[in-house]
């Protein structure tokens, strides 16, 4: 069953205004659950109760409306940051460590920088005040704002890597577990961009001629 459509406001955010920390980065990702590419994170800090904006949860979103809201995301931003982890540090490090990782480096990229964090369930270890609520990317604008940067650019890469490793459709599915995906993998192996330790990859390269 689809989730009601949810509209975000400034709760959490308004939690940590009361103590006097007004640079409140928001922290979401894209690309978790997908078998290839990168997991992307993005941070923003979006200015203090300045405006109830239009930002969605980008999965409630569809793709023209997603990037006309990226692109204002990065318009009103105080500071906004995307970093990626790619297939070989999420093999070494485990899809979570490479998500907080990522995490880590966007917010070091934030100028200025944040003074509290409201992340979509991500327990980060930062010397920062936290406050990490499930769905907090459907009830943060702060967190909304993050996600709609990290799923477009992300989707971007996934459709620069349909080009540069054609036939595995990443344009259409974006790396994630789609029936043309798994078909794609039976004919043509496992790409460089796969994710060698998820389950399914992992099935494939234990038969060697499977690998490319």
């Amino acid at each position: 069953m689809t989730r009601p459509s949810v509209t975000p406001d400034w709760a959490f955010e308004r939690e940590h205004w009361r103590r006097g920390l007004f640079r409140v980065a928001g922290v979401d990702e894209a690309g978790r659950g997908a078998w290839a590419g990168p997991v992307t994170v993005a941070a923003v800090i979006l200015p203090g109760a300045a405006a109830d904006y239009p930002f969605r949860d980008s999965k409630q979103l569809p793709a023209a409306q997603r990037e006309t809201y990226a692109a204002q995301v990065r318009e009103v931003a105080v500071a906004w940051a995307v970093e990626h982890a790619w297939p070989d540090e999420i093999d070494r490090l485990n899809i979570l460590g490479s998500t907080h990782a990522a995490a880590l480096r966007a917010l070091a990229r934030l100028n200025p920088a944040p003074q509290a964090l409201v992340t979509d369930y991500l327990r980060l270890r930062v010397d920062l005040p936290l406050t990490a609520p499930p769905r907090a990317d459907a009830l943060s604008y702060s967190v909304a704002a993050a996600s709609l940067l990290a799923k477009t650019e992300r989707d971007r890469l996934m459709t620069d890597l349909d080009t540069q490793h054609p036939g595995y459709g990443f344009a259409a599915h974006k790396g994630y577990g789609a029936p043309a995906h798994r078909a794609a993998l039976q004919e043509l192996g496992v790409s460089s961009v796969h994710r060698r330790t998820f389950a399914p990859i992992r099935a494939l390269l234990s038969v060697p001629e499977r690998l490319l």
